[in-house]
């Protein structure tokens, strides 16, 4: 479905209207209230939101967001483990029911439930309006930007596995073996496993998974899997003239941590004069005053 686009002029303002559909991608694992905010802060007539709960995670929580308009739960759920190909899984499982939806999505954007926008809705669909060709991910080389990447695609992991002694069994892996190498060539790049993809970019990926089994093999035993494979598979494809470096979110990893730092009131000038679209992680229990000056902003 081409985009539809209706301008016209109103005394001295240019007033445009796009039907462009875009869903967005949620992730999410806990905290049922902070989702609904957020849902609620991404609402405009022409966003759809499929969900995705851990299948660790009891739904009923989570039913009363099906009473919302264009929200869905994603119906194949899987069991997402920290730093493995189950986070692969979900999101994958994500952009299947999107794409095969008689919605007609043109744009997804992927979330996790502890996001929030930094603008207003309407002004997160002019922007994917005007950039729909574009992909938005954050992606720099393994082999020369991003080199503690590195041992995740060279060493076996067995973080998607859950057996008695597996990590045992990955060391004596890693001993006996030779490093592995990628699979058809394949140049990797990436980072932050959040992106802003177009529908035609979404079902590259999804048949470029179908046709080369080898790939999915080899990143089920590659260490946050998220992290590489979706911008590895568009930098090595015809999409990679339209990949755009940057993921449009705000994150904090000053810290060092293995995750990032909650944002608080302390982030509240950083977020105002960021030029980000969103940004993670939010606490809606412990700092909800960050929400809520963020929510003045979009009525402004």
């Amino acid at each position: 479905m081409r985009l539809l686009r209706v301008t016209y002029r109103s005394h001295n303002s240019l007033i445009k209207f796009s039907l462009m559909k875009i869903a967005h991608l949620i992730l999410a694992h806990s905290d049922p209230q902070q989702l609904g905010r957020l849902v609620n802060a991404l609402q405009n007539s022409n966003a759809f939101f499929f969900i995705h709960i851990d299948k660790k995670t009891e739904l009923d929580p989570f039913r009363f967001l099906e009473k919302t308009d264009r929200v869905y739960l994603i119906k194949n759920r899987v069991k997402v483990a920290w730093g493995a190909y189950s986070i692969i899984e979900a999101t994958l499982n994500g952009l299947k029911e999107i794409l095969s939806s008689s919605i007609g999505i043109e744009y997804i954007n992927l979330l996790s439930g502890a996001d929030y926008p930094l603008i207003k809705a309407e002004k997160i669909h002019e922007f994917f309006d005007e950039h729909r060709d574009q992909n938005f991910m954050e992606y720099l080389s393994v082999t020369e930007e991003w080199k503690e990447a590195i041992p995740r695609l060279t060493e076996y992991h067995l973080t998607n596995y859950d057996f008695p002694g597996k990590y045992a069994a990955q060391k004596w892996l890693n001993r006996l073996t030779s490093k592995r190498k990628m699979p058809n060539n394949l140049i990797p790049v990436g980072r932050s496993q959040w992106f802003s993809i177009n529908a035609d970019a979404a079902r590259f990926i999804l048949t470029y998974l179908n046709e080369n089994p080898n790939v999915v093999k080899f990143f089920k035993l590659t260490w946050a899997p998220d992290e590489i494979l979706f911008q590895t598979i568009l930098y090595n494809s015809e999409f990679k003239r339209n990949l755009i470096n940057d993921n449009l979110r705000y994150i904090d990893w000053s810290a060092g941590k293995a995750s990032p730092e909650i944002l608080t009131m302390s982030d509240l000038t950083k977020l105002r004069a960021s030029k980000a679209l969103f940004a993670r992680k939010f606490s809606m229990t412990k700092h909800p005053e960050i929400m809520d000056q963020l929510d003045i902003k979009f009525k402004n």
